[in-house]
């Protein structure tokens, strides 16, 4: 299931949701950094859940807005689009890219991590 892509401000309004589980317009609005207006949100909730990010639920006379899908789901959605719109379908690519902006910042624990996934992955594809 391919989802739309989100804008940085709808990036910020899923990353509430998935921190919470579970939120209100309000609750989103208050989780905000420099937050736009009540109506704002609310467009923006609504046009999430019909882009398909997002579903209500009804709490009394309050719209509960949940993540459609799974965090890992949405990671695995997210990168694909990635893959697929800046790196030509080539996982090599996209390694290659994150390797240069953040091969400074990894510990040789997450290299050694990383190797190891590498070396499943050759297992893997024989």
């Amino acid at each position: 299931m391919a989802l739309a892509p989100l804008s940085r401000r709808e990036r910020q309004i899923m990353d509430i949701l998935y921190e919470r589980g579970k939120a209100t317009a309000a609750d989103v609005r208050a989780a905000m950094e420099d937050a736009p207006s009540y109506s704002a949100v609310r467009a923006m909730l609504r046009t999430l859940e019909e882009k398909g990010h997002v579903h209500h639920e009804m709490d009394r006379l309050k719209y509960v807005y949940l993540p459609s899908l799974g965090k890992e789901k949405a990671k695995r959605s997210a990168v694909k689009h990635l893959l697929r719109t800046f790196f030509g379908d080539s996982p090599e690519q996209i390694v290659a890219a994150l390797l240069d902006v953040s091969a400074k910042k990894l510990t040789p624990e997450e290299l050694n991590r990383m190797s190891e996934m590498i070396e499943r992955a050759k297992q893997e594809g024989k």
